[in-house]
């Protein structure tokens, strides 16, 4: 009971000092392909999506380990391409709170089978119980009297925004007045906003990357990725460098490859041919499984296995 009490008391210390910090991974989305049914495609998905759960992860980079030429609608029409967009949208999916997956995903045969997978029980997916300051919402096609917009936040009632916006749009919204269930009232804010003030884990969100240059120089935060380690079993044994690996940081990024590792991905990529070793792209190259019993450690494994490792560096920074 002591212990439990200790606990949750360093837990509520970290959340109200808020988290600046992101860590985001990268993976191929060739690692789908290799999955033997369409059913056991959307599983593969659902296991890395709880992984970016468990481990707070804020950005997933799904990338193209083949550099696929031609014009858009040549690469749209890609089977391999295809596969990346399923991957996405099943991603996509699960991170949406279930109050509002109705109104954003219509019947689709990329979610044929996304009701079988386990629910994310992501920090964001609240409940109609829970009372909480911040909530995801979606924007409706509703009149409102004093201007501005009504938001459907999961609750009996809708929430009233001051700002007038395209219905249909998710919104992050902080409550300013709760005592009124028929009343309520929210602002806007960005959806870091409850990570950055509160340290809440807010889901993940997902870029799509045409090679590996773009997952490694295309970022979406502030002065890039300040510290970049790829995964491969050629790189150094974890235990030997993870105490080199700093603990502060601004942006993480954490790159997995596929069946063919990321040493493939660097050799599809015609833009990073003047890079010989495929190490000297990241501060840090680590086998996170040395030893292996196996021949072959799967991409959904190896994510696992990987974050368990790293876990001081992703959860708790001191």
């Amino acid at each position: 009971m002591a212990e439990d009490s200790i606990e949750n008391l360093n837990q509520t210390e970290i959340q109200s000092n808020g988290r600046q910090w992101t860590a985001s991974i990268a993976v191929p989305s060739s690692i789908v392909d290799n999955a033997q049914s369409p059913e056991l495609r959307s599983y593969l998905v659902g296991q890395i999506a709880r992984s970016l759960v468990i481990y707070n992860i804020d950005e997933i980079v799904v990338y193209d380990e083949y550099c696929i030429p031609g014009t858009p609608e040549q690469v749209l029409l890609d089977k391999r391409k295809q596969t990346m967009v399923q991957m996405v949208r099943i991603l996509e999916y699960l991170e949406c709170p279930q109050y509002l997956r109705r109104f954003l995903f219509p019947i689709q045969k990329h979610l044929q089978y996304a009701g079988l997978l386990n629910p994310l029980e992501s920090q964001h997916h609240f409940k109609e119980s829970d009372d909480t300051d911040y909530r995801e919402g979606l924007v409706l096609n509703k009149p409102c009297k004093n201007g501005g917009s009504y938001v459907n936040i999961g609750l009996r009632y809708d929430a009233q925004i001051d700002r007038s916006l395209m219905p249909n749009v998710r919104v992050t919204v902080k409550l300013t007045r709760k005592d009124n269930p028929r009343k309520m009232k929210a602002i806007v804010v960005s959806p870091s906003e409850p990570r950055e003030k509160l340290g809440i884990y807010w889901g993940y969100t997902i870029r799509m990357a045409n090679s590996l240059n773009e997952v490694l120089n295309t970022c979406p935060y502030d002065g890039g990725y300040d510290l970049k380690i790829g995964t491969s079993d050629k790189g150094d044994v974890i235990d030997n460098v993870v105490r080199r690996i700093p603990k502060q940081y601004s942006h993480l990024l954490v790159v997995f490859g596929g069946l063919r590792g990321i040493e493939a991905a660097h050799e599809s990529d015609e833009s990073l041919s003047h890079v010989e070793d495929t190490k000297n792209l990241f501060d840090f190259y680590v086998n996170t499984c040395p030893n292996q019993g196996s021949n072959t450690i799967r991409t959904e494994e190896a994510i696992l296995i990987t974050l368990s490792a790293l876990r001081k560096r992703l959860l708790n920074r001191k």
